[in-house]
C-alpha cells in the first residue's frame, strides 16, 4: 500500500532525468546562478514539520545563492504534498520522492547525486537540527586559511535536547566508535553537516553511512573539524530510530567500517608526469 502511494504520488515525468543533466536544468529553470551550497533534507512521515524548516532554511540563506532539496523517503503522510505546495512560495525548493522507502542514509545520498553545488549541507527532517548554523559552518569549510584537505565540518551537539536515555546510549556508542575508528569525533551522529560534495561521491556507500562520514573521510585522505551546534526539541511526529535498533545496526557497521580502515592504501596524492 505504501508503495502504491508512493507512485501514484510521484510524478513519473520526472523519471528521465539523470545525473548533472537534470541538476543543472533544474538550476536554470529557476533562473539562479549556480548555488553555493545545497541544503539537503531527508524526510519520513514529518508533515508538520517540513513547513518550518524549509522557511528557516530561506531565512538562513537569504540574499545568498543555494538550493534545498527535501528528499521524502515514501512517506506514508502528507509529507509529499505538503512539500509541493510548499514550492510556489520557495522557488529554491526541490522535491525528490524515493518509489519505495530506502532510510536515511539513501535518501541523503539521492539529494547528494541530485544536487547542484560543490558543497552540501545536512540537516534531519525532524526540526531538532537548526539551519542558522549553515552559514557558520559553511564558512568554516571554505576559509581562505582552511588546511589542507578540509572537507567536512560536522555539528557537535552542545547542549543535547533529548530523553536521558537517548543521551547516555550516544554518549556510549560515540565513546566506542570514536576509540576504534580514531575519528575524532565527539557525536558522529548529529545530522547537521557540511562537506564537499565530490568528497563525499568518493566514499564507499552502505546504509547508515550518515554516522561514519567522519572516519571515511579521514580513510580517503581528507581532514574534518567539527563545531559546537544548537539543538532543539522535536515538536512533531516521533523519533524512526530506538536505541536498541541503533545498537544492533552500529555492530555490524562499525565492525564494516573497521575492516576497511584495514583495507585502504592512501597514495597521498598522485601527480601525471
Amino acid at each position: 500500500m505504501q508503495r502504491s502511494r508512493c507512485l501514484t504520488e510521484f510524478s513519473f515525468a520526472k523519471r528521465g532525468a539523470r545525473g548533472h543533466d537534470a541538476r543543472m536544468t533544474k538550476t536554470a529553470a529557476l533562473g539562479l546562478t549556480s548555488p553555493a551550497i545545497s541544503v539537503i533534507v531527508p524526510v519520513y512521515n514529518e508533515a508538520e514539520n517540513v513547513g518550518k524548516l524549509v522557511g528557516e532554511i530561506a531565512a538562513a540563506f537569504a540574499g545568498t545563492a543555494y538550493e534545498m532539496i527535501f528528499v521524502n523517503d515514501c512517506s506514508s503522510d502528507d509529507t509529499l504534498a505538503v512539500l509541493q505546495g510548499l514550492k510556489k512560495t520557495y522557488p529554491a525548493l526541490r522535491v525528490l520522492s524515493h518509489r519505495a522507502n530506502a532510510g536515511q542514509s539513501r535518501s541523503v545520498r539521492t539529494g547528494i547525486l541530485a544536487a547542484s553545488a560543490p558543497v552540501i549541507g545536512t540537516l534531519d527532517g525532524d526540526g531538532q537540527n537548526d539551519p542558522a548554523d549553515l552559514p557558520a559552518m559553511y564558512a568554516q569549510l571554505t576559509r581562505d586559511n582552511a588546511p589542507d584537505g578540509l572537507q567536512l565540518v560536522g555539528g557537535r551537539r552542545a547542549k543535547r535536547i533529548d530523553s536521558a536515555a537517548k543521551k547516555i546510549a550516544s554518549k556510549f556508542g560515540n565513546g566506542v566508535r570514536k576509540k576504534l575508528l580514531k575519528d575524532n569525533a565527539d557525536d558522529t551522529g548529529c545530522g547537521i553537516k557540511v562537506f564537499g560534495r565530490e568528497a563525499f561521491l568518493r566514499l564507499p556507500y552502505f546504509d547508515h553511512i550518515h554516522r561514519y562520514i567522519p572516519a571515511l573521510m579521514l580513510r580517503e585522505g581528507y581532514t574534518a573539524e567539527f563545531m559546537d551546534v544548537n539543538h532543539r526539541s522535536r515538536e512533531f511526529g516521533v523519533s524512526k530510530y530506538t536505541n536498541f535498533g541503533r545498537l544492533i545496526v552500529s555492530i555490524a557497521d562499525l565492525r564494516g567500517v573497521m575492516w576497511l580502515n584495514k583495507r585502504s592504501r592512501n597514495p597521498g596524492g598522485w601527480d601525471e608526469v
